[in-house]
C-alpha cells in the first residue's frame, strides 16, 4: 500500500518536555519528527498531537510546536489517544484513512493508540525511526506487536518520498535539502 498525501494524517503521541529526555535516542527521534512535520506542513498534510498528563509531563517540545498550533495539541489521560473523549472525533474530522504515527512511549501510548486505530479500520503506518521508549527491549516489543497486529512499518523518509511522488517539482526542490 502506498502512502498517499491526500489520505494521510500525522499523529504524534506524547513528545513532551519531561518525557523526551528519558527516551533512548530521543534527540534523533525528535529530528525525524521535525522533518515529518515540516514536510507535512509544506505538503498540506494535517497533523495532530497528544499530550499525556500535561501537569506531570509538560507540553509538546517547543521545536515541534512550531508546526502544531495549540488547537492541534490535545491533552489526554487515557494511554490510547483514541480512548480520550474528543480525540477520536478530532481524528474523524480530518477525514483521512491513513494514519502515520510516531512518538513516545512506543510500548505504551503509541502501541495502544495504534491498536485502537487498527481496530477502527484505519491504515496505520508505524514510523519506526520516529518512535521510542526508555528501553530498547520495550521499543522492540512495541514495534513487533503493532506490526503483527497490522501496522505497516515505514520511516519518515519513506513517507515523505511517497507524498512527493516525483523529483523536480517545487515541493521536491523545497524539501530535498531538509531530507538530506
Amino acid at each position: 500500500m502506498t502512502i498517499r498525501r491526500a489520505d494521510s494524517l500525522v499523529l504524534l503521541i506524547d513528545v513532551q518536555e519531561r518525557l523526551a529526555p528519558a527516551i533512548e535516542g530521543g534527540g534523533q527521534i525528535v529530528q525525524r519528527l521535525e522533518l515529518l512535520l515540516h514536510s507535512a506542513r509544506r505538503l498540506e498534510v494535517p497533523a495532530l498531537a497528544s499530550e499525556q498528563y500535561r501537569k506531570g509531563l509538560g507540553l509538546t517540545l517547543a521545536t515541534l510546536c512550531e508546526y502544531l498550533p495549540p488547537e492541534r495539541r490535545l491533552e489526554k489521560l487515557a494511554f490510547s489517544a483514541w480512548r480520550e473523549p474528543g480525540f477520536a472525533e478530532a481524528i474523524r474530522k480530518q477525514g483521512k484513512q491513513q494514519i502515520l504515527i510516531g512518538g513516545m512511549e512506543c510500548h505504551v501510548c503509541v502501541l495502544q493508540t495504534a491498536l485502537d486505530l487498527l481496530g477502527e479500520g484505519y491504515e496505520v503506518y508505524l514510523l519506526r525511526d520516529a518512535v521510542g521508549s526508555r528501553s530498547g527491549r520495550d521499543l522492540e516489543a512495541g514495534l513487533t506487536r503493532m506490526e503483527r497486529a497490522g501496522a505497516i512499518p515505514s520511516t519518515v523518509e519513506m513517507a515523505v518520498f511517497e507524498w512527493l511522488e516525483r523529483a523536480g517539482t517545487p515541493d521536491f526542490k523545497d524539501l530535498i535539502d531538509h531530507i538530506k
